[in-house]
Order: C-alpha cells, then structure tokens, then sequence
C-alpha cells in the first residue's frame, strides 16, 4: 500500500464513533439511525442503542418507527432477529438467500419440499398472511388446512423458526406487531417502503459500501466476518465486490495496519483528532459487533468474554474501558483494571448521556 493514506488508530476511532452517531451526537430520526449502523441486533436494547445516538429522543419513538413499518425487524445476521430499514434490508437478505439453504438435501428430506415445491409454498404463506398477521401456530393452522402442506402440522407446533427464516430471506413475510406476548409475521409486500430483493450483485456492493462508510477505516477480512459468518456470504463474491467498488475504495494505513475507506470520506478523516468521549452502551451494541468482539483494537482480549456475555459497556474514545449496571435507579460503572482510565468530566459526561437516554432518570452513580 505505498503511498496510502496514513493515520492513527485513535484518530481512525475517533472518525468511526462519528459515522456512529456517537461524537458527535447525531441529529438523525430513529430509522435513519438504524440505516447508519446498517442493523441493529434485537438481544440489544436497541431503544438505548438509538436514543444514546440523537441529541433529542423520546421514549417510543422507535418502537412507532417498527409499528409504522419505518424499520423491520426481520431474520438478518447469524440467523438472528436484527432492526434494518425496508429501504436498505433487502441487500441483506438478498445476500443470506443466495446460498438457497432450503434446497440442501436435508432440508428437503426434513420438511417435505422439494425446490420446485418452494414457489407454490411461498404463495401459500402470502395468501394466509393477507388478510392480517399471525403467530407461527395460526400460520401453521393455515398452511396445513392445505392437504399438501398437512405434515408441516408438526413442524409450526414444535419448532417454526429455521423455516420462518427461509421465508424471511426470501423477502416473503417479516415480523408484525406482537400479540399477548406472541410474535406475528406479516407480508412483507405490504410495506410501501419495500422494494423487494435487489440484484446480488448491486446487493453485495451496496453492503460492502455501507459497512465501510459505518465501520472504517476497516479490512477484507472484517467484510468476511460482517458478511461471510454474518450472512453467509461466500469469500470469493465478497472479494469479488470488493475489487469492483476499487475506484470507491481509498488505502489506508492505521498505525501499520492496512485498512480502506471510502474516497468520499479521507478528508474527514484525515481532518479528525483523537478523542476522549466515554459513552455507555447497551450489551450487544453494533459498536462492538460490527467489528467483532474478536477485534482487539475495540475489545481488550481479556475482556472478551464479559464482552461476548451480555455486559453493558463503556467505551472510552471508541476503546471498551468497563461496564456499568443500573440497580434500583443507580448506576455503577465498573472500569477494567488494565484499561487507561479515562477523565473525569468525559466520564461524567457520558453518565449524563446514559441519563438522557434511558425512561426514567438515574439516581446515584458509583465508579469503581
């Protein structure tokens, strides 16, 4: 990479915590932050991991976003239910349906479908989720009133969801309002804002752009871990797409590491310091899980695992320094012993932020 751009790891987390909406704080609705972050997963407490990303929140807000259809919340990363906007969703799952898992000879033989069958079951799902959405149980009613589907009786009462996925990727139905505590699926076609499944092509550049521009300056290998583990995208269409946006993609070197960004964005970055920001985040916050809780540039490797657990974290100038918890109303932030220790008005500033973000107002903070 002679000749690449050269920058600091803490000015290139600095730039990246802006992209995130972090520092500064962005101005953005609540889809349009889901749409920077490129999915947000639903074990996060996404209404924090949204609220903590906008100067001015209001509980509910992103929950009337889902309700509105605004964003979806849908079968996306490692199978997982994940928030993405209808508008920018469809490359993601155009990208996990491309490996046609439901025409594995083990799925054929456990379900009863062959991949001819598929276009006529995919019809019959989108007639019984016409009308209005359904539990799994009342879909798998619906579909097996049908003498060709009878024997998926046993597979909606038992274990719906692996084949639920297959008819999410496929861009057939998505999650709908829950109901007395059970979840609904809804056609997807209903949405107005849904386009349906892009082209794999456009779908797998579009992804990789969109990750670069949420998560750079970055590398080959954490589009592998993004999109290869995450959606099963194969290595060699990700490299594929890669060297196609070659004239859209900027070398970078990052305290000698060999990173890329996107050409639009070497200005702003080049222009941007390091910083101090601390900001407390949900467990499982796209900060972390974009990159990886693998990636020791973001995740102390011997803090992995409280990472990996579920702990709510602290990050300080896009460094996670700690944890924190809320206890009858009083925070306590637990820095890691090995972490720099950060200031204290940063600190204290990024408590006020916690504050601002969460329903109900903290009470006492302790720092241990």
């Amino acid at each position: 990479m002679t000749g690449a751009v050269q920058v600091t790891r803490p000015q290139a987390l600095a730039w990246r915590l802006g992209r995130q909406l972090l520092a500064p704080v962005g101005t953005l609705s609540a889809e349009d932050v889901v749409r920077r972050l490129t999915a947000i997963p639903a074990q996060s407490d996404v209404e924090l991991a949204v609220r903590t990303r906008q100067q001015s929140s209001r509980p509910g807000e992103l929950g009337e976003a889902i309700r509105d259809g605004r964003v979806l919340r849908t079968f996306a990363f490692r199978g997982a239910v994940h928030l993405v906007t209808p508008e920018e969703g469809g490359a993601y799952l155009a990208l996990r349906a491309a490996g046609r898992q439901w025409e594995l000879p083990s799925w054929q033989e456990y379900y009863g479908l062959a991949p001819h069958d598929w276009p006529a079951f995919r019809e019959a799902v989108r007639a019984a989720l016409d009308d209005h959405p359904l539990t799994p149980a009342e879909l798998g009613a619906a579909l097996s009133a049908r003498p060709r589907y009878e024997h998926l009786r046993e597979t909606f009462a038992n274990e719906p969801w692996t084949l639920l996925k297959a008819l999410a990727w496929q861009g057939d139905l998505t999650f709908g309002p829950s109901r007395d505590g059970e979840p609904t699926f809804q056609v997807l076609a209903h949405n107005p804002r849904w386009t349906g499944l892009p082209d794999l092509a456009d779908a797998g550049r579009h992804a990789v752009e969109a990750y670069v521009r949420a998560y750079g300056p970055t590398t080959a290998d954490h589009l592998q871990y993004w999109l290869g583990a995450g959606l099963s995208a194969g290595r060699r269409r990700i490299q594929g797409w890669i060297r196609e946006l070659d004239d859209r993609l900027v070398p970078v070197v990052v305290d000698g590491a060999a990173s890329f960004v996107l050409a639009e964005d070497v200005d702003e970055l080049l222009g941007t310091e390091p910083t101090s920001t601390v900001r407390l985040l949900p467990a499982y916050d796209q900060w972390v899980l974009g990159p990886g809780t693998a990636d020791p540039t973001i995740v102390p490797p011997g803090q992995r695992a409280v990472v990996s657990r579920g702990a709510n974290l602290v990050v300080a100038g896009g460094v996670v320094a700690g944890t924190w918890s809320v206890h009858q109303d009083d925070l306590t932030v637990t820095r890691f012993g090995d972490a720099g220790r950060p200031s204290s008005d940063a600190l204290d500033e990024g408590i006020a932020r916690l504050g601002a973000s969460l329903p109900r107002p903290l009470g006492t903070a302790t720092v241990t």
